[in-house]
């Protein structure tokens, strides 16, 4: 299994030769030369597989340059019953993303039992144990230089703390956070991990991580490594709970299922995205943004138009707030039938502040044909949404998932189980939670007083040449 870049510039190379670096030399995301597809026996198979075998099926299709029995290794260390120590009860956390139903044809995939309490930590444990096999075995370190809206920031500092040969640098929009995501980041006093407060937007933070990976001899010289879901590992781990959700809800292959997928930055739907180019029997794809609606603007019109961070709206369902979706390229990279050309045209535009209209060459005629359709929510959709989903099934969701199941509920078809992905439980965001409900979600009895701890963090301008200057004097 070679990956190449959606660009077309760079060399095929191996999945550990891409895994520390993110994006491709020449700009581009790293996708597979083809996909493995799983037919009809393959599905059978998988069925009755705990999420261990399952993860190890899908990823060794995807991973062939690490021995099968070390990946196994990797994928047991990973998805451990006691890392998901926040889910409802025993069997819950060994299933590690269970599904939880509301109605008929209408379920929860319960993705956040981890140890931040969001779903990306199902990716991110993945990716640490991934870093520190391939950094030992070739004796190298790696300066991870991530941006975070809030969840993959201390998603990717839980999972690589501590971790032999490996810093974390990592940029959040300073103020625009919530209190519980600012706290379990900035408490953290783990030397390897540095935080940055931008002050700016996150499309402003994540504009700073793309132009350091850019800058080529900077790169290698500093050893900088991507933990955002431009790294192609992220993605890939995200592609085994689509499966999971999958077979949870259905008897048989014959069956199909839609799923609604909160979206800011693409990288989790683009893993359902995958997960249908292989084989997977889903009907639909919803990308449910929230008042960033770039996306849906696009699976509305056919025009991506990436708004810009002095137009990018500060939300209630914060980790959602960007107008750039770094993982889009991916999936356009499909639709324009894999032709490198046109991509780099495209984001010519696109890294300049402009946008494209990709009805112009009867591109968008084809998104259907990929199961994708869009919807968007606003606060008051959202605390509608949270008050009514406690009202009619007892259950507390958080703000970005309230947006999935909008979508979702404008989108149902007869028979068609729904799976609405859960983004991060309720506790992570206790302001918008007490607006809803006038009470306090739940929070794990092990983190209370998270907000009283002492925090470690920098505050500083959008400025690449400080950035860079900063993980200079923190790597000698």
């Amino acid at each position: 299994m070679k990956y190449i870049s959606t660009r077309g510039q760079s060399p095929a190379l191996s999945f550990s030769e891409i895994l520390l670096g993110g994006l491709a030399p020449d700009g581009g995301l790293y996708m597979p030369e083809a996909y493995p597809h799983f037919d009809d026996a393959d599905l059978n198979a998988m069925r009755g597989m705990n999420y261990r075998d399952l993860a190890f099926t899908i990823l060794s299709r995807l991973i062939d340059d690490i021995p099968a029995s070390d990946l196994r290794t990797i994928v047991d260390k990973t998805y451990r019953a006691e890392v998901y120590a926040y889910a409802r009860d025993e069997q819950s956390a060994e299933d590690i993303t269970p599904t939880l139903k509301l109605e008929d044809n209408l379920y929860l995939l319960s993705l956040s039992n981890g140890p931040t309490l969001a779903f990306k930590d199902i990716a991110m444990q993945l990716l640490g144990n991934l870093f520190e096999y391939v950094l030992a075995k070739e004796g190298q370190e790696t300066n991870i230089l991530g941006a975070t809206s809030g969840d993959t920031g201390s998603a990717a500092e839980y999972a690589m703390r501590g971790k032999k040969g490996v810093r974390v640098f990592m940029l959040s929009p300073h103020k625009k956070m919530s209190r519980f995501q600012t706290a379990q980041m900035f408490s953290l006093q783990d030397e390897n991990i540095f935080n940055i407060a931008i002050n700016g937007v996150f499309d402003d933070c994540q504009d700073i991580v793309k132009a350091v990976s850019n800058d080529l001899a900077f790169k290698a010289q500093s050893k900088i490594g991507a933990v955002n879901s431009i790294n192609w590992a992220r993605v890939v781990a995200q592609v085994v709970y689509y499966f999971k959700g999958y077979f949870a809800v259905t008897k048989t292959n014959a069956e199909q299922v839609s799923f609604s997928v909160p979206s800011g930055n693409f990288g989790n739907v683009c893993a359902g995205h995958v997960a249908r180019m292989m084989g997977l029997p889903i009907k639909k794809l919803l990308v449910a943004t929230n008042e960033n609606d770039v996306l849906d603007e696009f699976f509305r019109t056919g025009i991506y138009r990436p708004r810009g961070s002095a137009n990018t709206y500060h939300t209630s369902s914060p980790s959602m707030d960007i107008s750039k979706a770094s993982n889009f390229e991916r999936f356009v990279f499909d639709l324009v039938g894999r032709n490198t050309e046109k991509v780099r045209q495209l984001w010519s535009k696109v890294d300049v502040g402009g946008a494209f209209d990709l009805n112009e060459e009867g591109y968008f005629d084809k998104v259907a044909g990929y199961g994708f359709i869009s919807g968007s929510s606003n606060h008051a959709n959202r605390m509608q949404t949270i008050r009514n989903t406690f009202d009619h099934y007892g259950v507390t969701i958080d703000t970005h998932t309230a947006d999935g199941l909008k979508v979702a509920l404008e989108h149902r078809e007869a028979d068609v189980p729904m799976l609405v992905l859960e983004t991060a439980l309720p506790a992570k965001f206790e302001e918008a939670i007490v607006e809803a409900l006038g009470q306090n979600p739940e929070r794990p009895a092990s983190l209370h007083g998270l907000d009283a701890l002492p925090q470690r963090f920098e505050v500083m301008e959008a400025d690449i040449d400080s950035i860079k200057q900063y993980i200079t004097q923190h790597i000698r």
